[in-house]
């Protein structure tokens, strides 16, 4: 292990140096990728090198033992030394584990109403509000998409992306179906009603990660409309296309100028493709996807938001948290954090079976 943390932390100063070169920013592109290569590498090379450190005083405390006058403060130093080496190797275990190649990636999100109608619509409007807050706080950007809006308030879907630093590390646990327990504005009786909408994240799809053949797109143009024919746009600005090998459709009629609707819907059918040419890879290591906290299925109910109780709890970790305001305001990180150490932790165990 010293061998490659070593190795690790040579890697790290030659990254220094070549980031001290007086010409490194006539490249722009080339600063830019050293500089977050020097970022990812750093919490490691922090690491190892106070793992390095421990047990140079541990093989040094070794030595004070045979004197008679050190001998108390070797012991202490000893034991010191020793719970340090065993806190260290476990963080660089989980630091040094492969890394998803999608982390560092932005995010397009898509909530749907699922079961629950008008309810369900309400409550996929909420978790479009959660989302935005939560990037908010963390200082993402958020750009809506597209959005099939209700009358009363609630949106059927909703598409859009958040923009920032390492979002997909942190969001990519939120896909699934998310279950509401609350009682509806429209119910007179103060019934609780149950009813669910699915969130899907994807790692937004770069050109070079997915390449579109132009003839294998079908672009129609149509009038956009709002919720309840409001908002109606007298020109032809909306774009719906179609990807004619798989079927899939994306529209996008939120701007006026027909230009800036059409980079969206690519945009969007772009990351879904890719994402659904990742299922295929994934379906391939099933297993491997057993193995972690929860698969991003779809179809997996992953949470549920209990107003009455105040209670918010997520069924893949056993996690239930008393303050369901607090996390509909954007206030995620409790179990976002939750998820991803026991994603680690999962991985870890199965590196070592």
């Amino acid at each position: 292990m010293n061998e490659k943390l070593n190795g690790v932390i040579h890697k790290f100063e030659e990254i220094e140096a070549r980031l001290s070169a007086p010409n490194l920013y006539d490249d722009p592109e080339q600063a830019a990728k050293l500089l977050k290569e020097r970022g990812d590498m750093e919490p490691i090379v922090l690491a190892a090198r106070e793992y390095l450190n421990a047990q140079n005083m541990l093989a040094e405390a070794e030595e004070m033992l045979n004197d008679p006058e050190m001998k108390e403060l070797a012991q202490e130093e000893l034991k010191q030394a020793k719970e340090d080496i065993e806190r260290l190797e476990s963080e660089l275990k989980i630091l040094m584990l492969p890394k998803d190649p999608n982390d560092d990636k932005n995010i397009m999100v898509e909530i749907r109403g699922g079961a629950g109608g008008e309810e369900s619509a309400l409550f996929a409007h909420s978790l479009y509000r959660m989302y935005s807050m939560y990037a908010e706080k963390r200082g993402w950007k958020v750009e809506q998409l597209s959005i099939n809006e209700t009358e009363l308030g609630g949106c059927k879907e909703v598409v859009f992306q958040i923009s920032g630093d390492h979002v997909y590390s942190r969001m990519k646990f939120e896909s699934g179906v998310h279950r509401v327990q609350r009682v509806p504005e429209t119910e007179s009786q103060g019934r609780v009603h149950t009813s669910t909408v699915t969130v899907a994240v994807l790692p937004e799809a770069e050109e070079v990660d997915f390449e579109i053949n132009p003839s294998d797109l079908k672009v129609d143009t149509f009038r956009a409309s709002g919720a309840g024919g409001q908002h109606i746009n007298k020109t032809e600005s909306a774009i719906r296309i179609t990807h004619l090998p798989t079927g899939m459709v994306v529209e996008c009629q939120d701007e006026r100028s027909q230009h800036k609707n059409r980079d969206k819907a690519m945009r969007v059918l772009r990351t879904r493709l890719y994402e659904a040419e990742l299922e295929k890879q994934n379906a391939a290591i099933a297993a491997d996807r057993k193995s972690q906290v929860g698969t991003g299925d779809r179809a997996e109910r992953i949470r549920t938001y209990n107003f009455p109780e105040n209670r918010v709890s997520d069924h893949r970790i056993k996690l239930t948290l008393y303050k369901l305001g607090q996390f509909m305001d954007g206030d995620l990180d409790d179990i976002i954090d939750a998820l991803m150490s026991a994603d680690a932790a999962e991985k870890l165990q199965a590196q070592q079976e």
